[in-house]
């Protein structure tokens, strides 16, 4: 369903922690969305932003799309890696894709819809009225490679 991309200019990385784990002994499926949430607000951090305000807007996540490639367990450490995509008038996709650091191992891949929200009006607004600079081309389509 999802190929990963040959490059993202946005990585972090998080470790697997007892709560991740579900009875299965994996990472749960709920804490996967949680841990791509949390490397969604780090890459906003990291151009300058909170996510609670960018420009006076925050983004919702209006759809969500995941694909497992492998099990993860305690203790392992996930490098998360994003790339925003497909722009459009309201908003664009955020691309992620998980690998185990130590070997490099696929967990999973997948995307995120969002959406742009005026903080003021609590409308939908179009992502014109921003002046970030979100590490892609004028185009907007794909990230710019190092």
């Amino acid at each position: 369903m999802f190929e990963p991309r040959s490059h993202y200019p946005y990585a972090t990385e998080i470790q697997i922690y007892a709560g991740h784990i579900n009875y299965g002994g994996h990472l749960d499926h709920a804490q996967l969305i949680a841990l791509v949430s949390e490397a969604r607000v780090r890459f906003i951090n990291s151009l300058g932003y909170q996510e609670r305000d960018i420009d006076g807007h925050h983004f919702v996540v209006a759809d969500l799309a995941l694909q497992y490639k492998s099990e993860s367990h305690h203790g392992e450490v996930l490098r998360i890696e994003i790339a925003p995509a497909n722009f459009n008038k309201y908003g664009f996709d955020l691309e992620f894709h998980l690998t185990e650091k130590q070997s490099g191992r696929a967990v999973a891949t997948g995307k995120a819809g969002l959406v742009c929200i005026d903080n003021a009006t609590r409308k939908v607004s179009p992502i014109s009225t921003l002046d970030v600079d979100w590490g892609v081309d004028a185009r907007g389509e794909q990230p710019v490679c190092p």
